[in-house]
């Protein structure tokens, strides 16, 4: 798949390294503009559709953090470029797809690239076609019991639309009707996650069947009918495994 990027970084050095690597060894990668700062980027960013940004974190009147909160709606995804260790877990916690250290290795560079374009990927599918696959939409006719006062009750799967964490309980929504459980949301898990059930945030768990959209973002967000709930970034590809 094809990516159109850019680079963030403010030293001249470093971009020539990157866009000199890039084009010898990432093919599949246009970059179509360059910033120095935080501000630079930004107006690049608000009028041009990008798939990646390679990103410095450390750069004159900001850092690449406060770039990405001005962005907090935006559809590309991120790797991160830096000399300095320190950075990785602010980099996991802005979702980024891939860190890189300084000086860049050319198979962490491929790495980082192809994770991009397999989320990508992923995402034109989906956008394209909301089928679920045939394994999973078969395996949509059991039931489970959940447990009550007097003794318990049988839900069919294909009417739950998505559970819900309330800390050591669950909301399980139904079409015209929500049943709270003493479960944890990670019960459900593992009770429905081979039956067509995505866990999509830590606390969300969706039934496929009932996604009707897709909407791109940081991790985006599915629609179960008027109901939109978020999608962590880290399980957005998860997700798209159910669609083709």
């Amino acid at each position: 798949m094809k990516l159109n990027a850019i680079i963030v970084e403010d030293e001249q050095i470093s971009r020539d390294i990157l866009k000199n690597y890039i084009a010898k060894y990432c093919k599949d990668v246009s970059v179509l503009n360059e910033a120095t700062n935080v501000d630079e980027a930004f107006k690049i960013l608000e009028h041009t559709e990008v798939d990646l940004v390679f990103l410095d974190v450390e750069m004159p009147f900001g850092t690449a953090f406060d770039l990405l909160d001005k962005l907090p709606n935006r559809t590309f995804e991120t790797v991160f470029v830096t000399a300095y260790d320190q950075y990785a877990k602010d980099a996991l916690n802005q979702q980024a797809a891939y860190y890189l250290t300084k000086p860049i290795d050319i198979d962490e560079l491929i790495k980082a690239v192809e994770i991009v374009q397999a989320i990508k990927t992923r995402e034109s599918e989906v956008n394209v076609d909301l089928s679920i696959k045939e394994e999973n939409s078969s395996q949509l006719t059991d039931k489970i019991t959940i447990p009550t006062q007097e003794g318990f009750e049988v839900l069919p799967i294909k009417d739950i639309i998505y559970c819900s964490a309330d800390d050591n309980y669950t909301h399980i929504y139904l079409e015209n009707d929500t049943k709270l459980v003493s479960k944890t949301l990670k019960h459900f898990d593992d009770m429905l996650s081979d039956k067509g059930f995505a866990r999509i945030h830590k606390s969300h768990l969706i039934n496929v069947s009932h996604v009707t959209a897709y909407k791109k973002g940081k991790g985006g967000s599915v629609l179960l009918g008027k109901v939109e709930l978020p999608v962590s970034p880290s399980k957005k590809l998860g997700l798209f495994e159910y669609f083709r």
